[in-house]
């Protein structure tokens, strides 16, 4: 046994000889979530000495099952946190746990300066070395700043734990006292993914670019999420959390952290969150770099890395953006203060964005996408710098766009269910036009299946989905960008506007009878209509007419042809249409090019200047196999 090793181990002491030094109306700080020392707070809850009384304890995350705060304590101690989430916010709610509101790269200076008394720490480490150091393992925090403050500075060592990297080293000369952990860690298993949110983590992913810097919790939509971002390359992770879904990443060489900005190189965490797993994989990785909260959450650190992506869990969102946070048990991400920080972050981040994601429904089948969010606690109500929100039935996109565009969008991915009643009250609320349309079944009829991606010419990559009322204003956009020639082309008359009444008929598509897919492409704002495609059956006959426009920017890329192949096959496989009509003026060559080249037949009449166009999916000799079947 070495000299230093013989040191710290004569500091090894039991609980209760710690406890024989504290005072009543002591101030003691905990170490947070799975960085919680379980030995040392179990042995407090269950002493007797009748000089643990009216004691304060200080903790960022109450995680555990060891801080018990029922009214059996209450003369013992009373629990401050900064975080309402988790097992704390009823607590809050009931008046037996005092919430201290801080934006998390605050809470340091609020230890430092002495906001914030500090008499005696509770610090979890790993068994110090040959040299008497220690990790301070799963969470750094604030822990230093408070064992700086301390008067009484005791620490539990727990051989279960994993031996961290960053700034996380501590000396056994820095405590008072050292007791040996009789408790395992706080393991965090992995959240059951529902199925809605595999909807939801795909239309993120969608949105997240190679290179993009991520940060996560847990819980269902970050597990979501990871599943779907195995394609991506060269993600970067700067979080307050380092989660079992950030390993997968890494190990999968997802994450490599290769173009980060700010600890290039390395993923940045304060905390651990997650299994034994996890435990075991961060022992001695230098891959992750663990810094106290001032450093990961400060926004002007987080928005030194580019494409900054602030993902968030909501609990309701109402339909112009404002959001009610999760309380409780759902509240694992974080309170107004920190979410904020993560805002101010992406907005300094180049190309940076911030996105709440939901259920369109909770576990009770009620709505989550409401009118307003009044009646409900733990608001953050930033709407200015809210770019997204996303339900398993798609994202509404919010930058640049009016108060009424918004409700629109939201309306949009609500749950079908919930959409007609959202519209109603929408009007009275004047958030919507008192004229607007809505079909009371378009919800349930929406074909969200129609979802294709495609690369043209010029690396031109274009998404397509069916058309939705929220497209409005962008088919307005689109009209507007056209040339007299091509409004003719289309439209067969010299037509100079298109305003909301005429415009909202286009959009609310009746999708029993008709089918409109439009052709989209990613920018910073949104999305950008560059084309749009329908048919429309006919009354008479088992066909339907079939029209196209595309961007005059984004034409003679093969764009049109790729849209009348998709309304081809959809109508096919949706049966009842045997072909498609359509109407194209003599002199338009581009359109009739896309019509020859397509893989099924096509009769033209040349009639007044214009080409009558029969397009029958069966040629003559599938028709009387048909016809004999």
């Amino acid at each position: 046994m070495s000299p230093q090793d013989a040191s710290w181990k004569t500091k090894v002491v039991t609980p209760d000889k710690v406890f024989e030094e504290i005072k009543p109306g002591m101030t003691i700080f905990l170490g947070t979530g799975m960085a919680e020392p379980r030995t040392l707070v179990k042995h407090l809850m269950e002493s007797n000495r009748t000089n643990l009384q009216d004691l304060e304890m200080i903790q960022l995350v109450s995680l555990g099952d060891t801080v018990s705060i029922d009214e059996r304590y209450s003369r013992k101690y009373r629990l401050k946190t900064f975080y309402s989430g988790w097992v704390a916010s009823t607590a809050i709610t009931a008046g037996r746990v005092d919430l201290i509101p801080s934006r998390f790269s605050r809470i340091p200076w609020l230890f430092k300066s002495g906001a914030v008394h500090i008499d005696v720490a509770f610090i979890q480490i790993t068994p110090p070395d040959e040299n008497g150091h220690a990790s301070l393992s799963l969470g750094v925090d604030v822990a230093r700043y408070a064992m700086d403050k301390a008067t009484l500075v005791v620490v539990e060592i727990n051989e279960n734990i994993p031996r961290t990297l960053g700034d996380t080293f501590v000396h056994v000369n820095d405590f008072n006292y050292l007791v040996q952990s009789t408790e395992p860690p706080i393991y965090l298993p992995r959240w059951p993914v529902p199925e809605c949110y595999d909807s939801i983590g795909a239309h993120i992913a969608a949105i997240v670019d190679d290179g993009s810097c991520l940060s996560f919790s847990i819980g269902p939509l970050y597990e979501a999420l990871a599943c779907q971002l195995w394609k991506r390359k060269n993600l970067v992770v700067h979080t307050p959390f380092f989660t079992d879904a950030l390993m997968e990443l890494v190990e999968g060489r997802v994450v490599t952290n290769r173009f980060k900005g700010f600890f290039r190189g390395k993923c940045l965490a304060s905390y651990v969150m997650g299994t034994q797993k996890l435990m075991k994989w961060l022992d001695r990785n230098p891959f992750v770099d663990f810094q106290p909260l001032d450093v990961v959450m400060d926004p002007k650190n987080i928005g030194q890395n580019d494409r900054f992506i602030a993902v968030l869990p909501a609990r309701k969102a109402d339909i112009t953006g404002g959001i009610a946070l999760h309380i409780g048990m759902g509240n694992v991400t974080a309170g107004p203060g920190a979410v904020q920080e993560l805002f101010a972050g992406a907005a300094l981040s180049r190309g940076g964005r911030t996105i709440f994601a939901l259920p369109s429904r909770n576990l009770r089948g009620e709505p989550n996408i409401v009118i307003s969010i009044d009646d409900f606690p733990n608001q953050f109500s930033n709407r200015e710098d809210l770019d997204m929100v996303v339900t398993e039935y798609g994202v509404a996109y919010f930058s640049g766009r009016t108060v009424r565009e918004r409700a629109q969008a939201m309306i949009d991915i609500a749950h079908p269910g919930d959409r007609a009643e959202l519209v109603r009250r929408a009007k009275e609320a004047k958030l919507l036009y008192p004229d607007q349309i809505y079909f009371a079944d378009s919800g349930h009829l929406y074909p969200s299946g129609i979802a294709f991606t495609q690369t043209f010419k010029g690396n031109l990559t274009v998404q397509f989905r069916a058309i939705k009322p929220s497209d409005e204003e962008e088919m307005r956009r689109l009209f507007y960008r056209f040339s007299d020639q091509a409004v003719y082309y289309r439209y067969f008359s010299p037509v100079k506007t298109m305003p909301h009444g005429k415009m909202q008929e286009y959009v609310n598509v009746d999708y029993r009878t008709a089918m409109s897919i439009v052709g989209v492409i990613k920018e910073a704002s949104g999305e950008r209509v560059v084309a749009e495609a329908r048919y429309v059956r006919l009354k008479d006959r088992p066909y339907a007419d079939v029209a196209f426009v595309v961007d005059e920017a984004y034409q003679g890329r093969g764009i049109a042809s790729f849209l009348l192949e998709m309304l081809i096959r959809i109508a096919q496989e949706r049966g009842g249409i045997e072909g498609f009509t359509a109407d194209v003026l003599a002199d338009n060559k581009g359109m009739m090019k896309v019509f020859e080249k397509s893989a099924v037949p096509l009769q033209a009449v040349l009639s007044g200047g214009a080409y009558e166009l029969i397009i029958p999916f069966m040629d003559e000799e599938q028709e009387d196999k048909k016809f004999k079947s």
